[in-house]
Order: C-alpha cells, then sequence, then structure tokens
C-alpha cells in the first residue's frame, strides 16, 4: 500500500500512534481506514467491504449498525450527558445498569463498579484485593498469580498480569507480587500421550508447588479468562477449572474471572463462568456489555470482598477509588440497552445454534497442511498455524507466518486476528449461518493462499 501526500492515510501517520503496530512499518504503509460498518460487515475508505470475523477487538457483539443502541445514546445525551457517581451522586442509568448485570451475574455478586475498558477493571480489581486483605487484618497478603499467555490489558497492573513478553519488554514489567503460573495449553504443553485430565492435574499440582514456594500466607489473589483470548484463544483442558479452584479454597486465594472476552454469550451461555463452572470472588467485564458502542466495564464482587471494603472505607474515612467516567450516564444506557436486547432476542440461544457450523467448520480446517491445531468453543476459535503438523513444530517468529496469513484474509474480504502464529476468530454474535460459512470459505481461501506463499519462501 502506498501512502499518498496529504491523503487520510498520510495524515494518520503525521499525528497518530497506533496500539499494537509496529510503529517503524506504519510509517512507510500507513493505516487501512474503516469508514463504516453495516450489520456484520464494515467497510474500508475505498468501499471494499469485510466481514468482521473478531468482531473488530472480540467485542462488537450486535454488529456495526443495531439502530436500538444508537437511539438509546442519542436519548440519554438530551436527558444527561454526563454526571459522576463520586461523593454519594448517582444517576439513574447506572442504578438500573447495576441492577440489571447483577441479576444475570455468575454465582453470587453483590455489588457492581463502573469503569471504562477492561484494562481498568483487571487494574481495579488488583487494587481492591489489596484492598480486600488489608481491610481483613492479611496485609502480607498481596501476591497476585496470573497466568503464562492469560490477557488482562495494558495499564501498569493490567499488563503486568497479562502473561505475554510483548507487553513488559522494555516498559519495565511486570511489577512487584504479580507472578505468572504454567499457560494450560494441552495441544503445546502437555506430555507426549497425557490426556487432558491428567494435564490438568499436572497444573493444579504445579500451582499448589507454586503457592507452597511463594509462602501461602502471601498469595492473594488468581486471575483467569474462561477462555484465554488474545493469549491465542485457548480452552481449558478437561477438569482443568475444577483442580484449580480446589487448590485455590485450599489456600484461601480469591478467584478473579476476567470475563472481558467470555462475557455476555460468547461461550454458549450468558458467562464464560457458567461454561466451565467457575466461582469467583470478584468478576470483570467489558466489551460485548455494550456491544462496545460506548466505552464501559464493570466489576463485580461477592458479600465477602464488598463487606471488608465498607468496614475498610468507615476507618479511612473514604474509598479512595474513581473514575471521571465511571459508570457515564449514555455508557451505562447503551449497555443497558444491550443486555435488553440479549435478553429479548436470546441471543444466547442463537449462539448455541450458530456455534455448531462454526466449530465444525473450524475442526475441518484442522485438515489444512498449515494447520497444527484448531480448538474453540461457541462462537469463538482459533487455528494454530505449523511448519510441521506431525512434530508440531512452530515457524520462526521472525517469518511472521501469522501475519501474512491475516493479510492474505483481508485481500479475500475477512478480517481476523493473528496471535502469533495462531489466527483468531471471534464474529459478532448476531452472524447467520451463511455468514458463518462465508468466514470459513475465505480464510480456507486465504490458508491455500499462505501455504503457498510458504512455500514459495521455503518455510514448509
Amino acid at each position: 500500500m502506498t501512502v499518498l501526500p496529504n491523503s487520510p492515510q498520510a495524515r494518520d501517520v503525521e499525528t497518530m500512534i497506533h496500539s499494537y503496530t509496529d510503529l517503524k512499518a506504519h510509517q512507510s504503509v500507513g493505516p487501512k481506514i474503516i469508514g463504516r460498518g453495516d450489520g456484520v460487515y464494515v467497510y474500508d475508505d475505498d468501499g471494499k467491504r469485510y466481514i468482521e470475523g473478531l468482531a473488530a477487538l472480540w467485542s462488537t457483539s450486535l454488529g456495526f449498525s443495531e439502530q436500538r443502541l444508537i437511539d438509546a445514546a442519542i436519548k440519554q445525551m438530551q436527558e444527561l450527558p454526563y454526571y459522576h457517581t463520586f461523593a454519594h451522586k448517582s444517576h439513574n442509568p447506572a442504578i438500573d445498569l447495576a441492577e440489571k448485570l447483577l441479576s444475570i451475574a455468575p454465582g453470587k455478586m453483590s455489588k457492581a463498579l463502573f469503569q471504562c475498558s477492561g484494562s481498568e477493571a483487571n487494574d481495579t480489581a488488583v487494587k481492591l484485593v489489596w484492598y480486600y486483605h488489608n481491610a481483613i487484618g492479611k496485609p502480607a497478603k498481596k501476591k497476585i498469580i496470573s497466568r503464562i499467555k492469560g490477557y488482562h490489558g495494558v495499564t501498569v497492573a493490567a499488563a503486568s498480569l497479562t502473561g505475554l513478553p510483548h507487553l513488559h519488554m522494555d516498559f519495565d514489567l511486570p511489577i512487584q507480587n504479580v507472578i505468572h503460573a504454567d499457560c494450560p495449553h494441552h495441544y503445546r504443553f502437555a506430555y507426549e500421550g497425557e490426556s487432558e485430565e491428567d494435564f490438568a492435574s499436572r497444573l493444579a499440582g504445579m500451582l499448589e508447588r507454586q503457592i507452597i514456594d511463594e509462602g501461602p500466607d502471601t498469595v492473594a489473589a488468581f486471575i483467569a479468562e474462561p477462555v484465554m483470548g488474545a493469549g491465542g484463544v485457548i480452552v481449558p483442558p478437561k477438569t482443568y477449572f475444577e483442580k484449580i479452584q480446589r487448590v485455590l479454597k485450599k489456600y484461601d486465594i480469591l478467584f478473579i474471572a476476567d470475563e472481558v472476552i467470555c462475557g455476555f454469550g460468547r461461550t454458549g451461555n450468558m458467562w464464560g463462568s457458567i461454561t466451565f463452572d467457575l466461582d469467583p470472588d470478584i468478576v470483570t467485564c467489558a466489551k460485548a456489555l455494550s456491544s462496545s458502542y460506548m466505552p464501559i466495564s464493570g466489576i463485580m464482587v461477592n458479600d465477602k470482598v464488598f463487606e471488608a471494603m465498607v468496614s475498610e472505607s468507615e476507618k479511612i474515612g473514604v474509598f479512595g477509588h474513581g473514575y471521571t467516567y465511571s459508570g457515564h450516564p449514555v455508557a451505562a444506557a447503551v449497555a443497558l440497552e444491550t443486555l435488553k436486547i440479549y435478553e429479548e432476542r436470546d441471543i444466547v440461544g442463537h449462539v448455541r445454534k450458530m456455534a455448531e457450523p462454526f466449530q465444525a467448520r473450524l475442526k475441518a480446517l484442522g485438515d489444512h497442511p498449515l494447520v497444527g491445531e484448531t480448538r474453540g468453543i461457541g462462537l469463538i476459535g482459533a487455528t494454530e498455524l505449523v511448519k510441521d503438523k506431525k512434530t508440531k513444530q512452530a515457524f520462526d517468529p521472525k517469518a511472521k507466518v501469522g501475519a501474512h496469513v491475516a493479510r492474505f484474509c483481508e485481500q479475500h474480504g475477512v478480517i481476523l486476528r493473528p496471535l502469533g502464529d495462531g489466527i483468531g476468530i471471534c464474529p459478532p454474535l448476531v452472524l447467520n449461518e451463511e455468514q458463518v460459512h462465508e468466514i470459513f470459505d475465505k480464510f480456507s481461501a486465504a490458508l491455500d493462499d499462505g501455504y503457498t506463499w510458504a512455500k514459495d519462501e521455503g518455510l514448509v
């Protein structure tokens, strides 16, 4: 792509910093500018149509033209465009949203606190874990265990929880008191011949040894996505969470369920916590909470955590935490309308119906010579691209095979996400069966192009 002088691409290069982008390469290649959206499709500034196979950033669950969400935003802007929730102030959109969110929450959540992003929600969860243990007289319990390849955001604390090296390198992360447990990816890390159940038992045993080595009196919480998202769409092996939760309860360690990607129907239930029978103390959510039409996230806590927060704020005289835009009335109104749509249209039921052809087409890609593994649940999945299917040998990361396949996908009119040499698929929840097949037809063609390119480059 050539960046023409005075074009929008050139103006972008001159003025903007792009997330998750090679900043040097961007100066010459510039951006692909998306001009509009309609249903599950987006259009670039040249008018080319793409089916959005990753729901933008795992998040635009209702597609790109849901008029009810637009109307909800306009109505709220006209009534009360902004107010805060500090110092005993409130407004009806935030109250209504908290009430609705808690009514559908996994487990027994007691109260909700709003932020603007998944990163902020997980950052807040870290603060609440520390606040809680100070309140109950266990100030030494400060360490939080995340997992290698887990993704929890990019603030200083959330990026520290994230178990991906490129989020740590030269940012001087992770911070103190964040440690990482082993990744539950059976395809990559199980011993030869080891069943999923045996792999799960081994991981639970390794977690217990890690807790003992760190000192159980110093370990405060464990955070996990029900299905790992940006780390590769890694579905937990059978019995994994059952065995992990047993260890957490044994050592009185809080469990944080990061539902930022899995929440609101993605896995075939309203929450990934329901799909995998999790019993969290804290739940974070974002993305599909508003179908990403407005920036909003939430954190929910159970009674145990909330009662400790109350006693500590009483002692100090204030709960010293909050964001200017926490529970923003426009964002809250849009999120509330989103939850109403999920319920009225039985989005969970629709996901279950579409999951059958989606997972069947995903599994069939395992026969492709470039694909070592397929994995997924509900309407989320990934393929693992490998140099050698028999040995599971990965490509040299410098070859950027996943990025090349993603580029071929765009040429065919589908936008997917390279996750190293994995390719993530996470479409809007409202797609129909014809659109499921459209995604996989175009992805299959891109894989063929990728294989031809890899052969030409001497990579396979």
